[in-house]
């Protein structure tokens, strides 16, 4: 939802920070990796029980995943391997931050938090697939309620103010329910068109 409200609106922005065509300007996939980078440490962070710092490396991470796409149309450099790289790299990020949080939960014996965290994980792993694999037979499948800006958004929030076990919840419950409005907008597309 929030990716496609957003769409390009904030490239005008990374363009005022990077000029066209600037020979200083990084390589949009040096910025992919660090982003996933960014994520490990978050990940490590969180695992640590450092869960405000685990919140604001979340943020950086999710800003380093949204300067790489605009650097790449800024700069020409749109190409099939950096949007190959950068799904890759997003799918390593969710689970770098999302295992740390596991870790954290294993390490105050929190079974319950731990149990929905790996659910969560495993709602992450779904949500991506669902639509890559949608998209291999109909044209876009580019529904659902919690894509990764939402889920980005959702655990630094809850890791900042206190509530990552709220955040956690409703990442684990609508990475499934979007899963299920993927395979549901899938099947619509798919079906027979009943003739008259």
């Amino acid at each position: 939802m929030l990716s496609s409200w957003l769409n390009h609106r904030l490239d005008p922005i990374v363009y005022k920070l990077s000029p066209k065509k600037s020979s200083r300007a990084i390589h949009p996939n040096i910025l992919t990796v660090l982003g996933c980078l960014t994520n490990l440490a978050a990940g490590i962070v969180f695992g640590f029980g450092w869960v405000f710092w685990g919140g604001i490396l979340v943020l950086i991470g999710g800003f380093f995943d949204m300067l790489d796409g605009a650097v790449a149309r800024q700069e020409s450099r749109v190409t099939p391997f950096g949007g190959f790289l950068d799904s890759v790299l997003d799918r390593y990020a969710d689970q770098f931050v999302l295992f740390g949080v596991l870790v954290y939960f294993v390490k105050g014996n929190a079974l319950p938090w731990v149990i929905m965290t790996a659910i969560a994980i495993i709602g992450t792993t779904a949500t991506p697939y669902a639509r890559a694999r949608a998209e291999n037979v109909i044209a876009s499948c580019r529904v659902g309620v919690l894509e990764r800006p939402e889920r980005v958004i959702i655990l630094a929030a809850g890791a900042l103010f206190g509530y990552l076990n709220i955040a956690i919840l409703v990442i684990m419950v609508f990475t499934h329910l979007t899963v299920a409005q993927r395979i549901s907008h899938t099947y619509r597309e798919t079906r027979p068109s009943k003739t008259p």
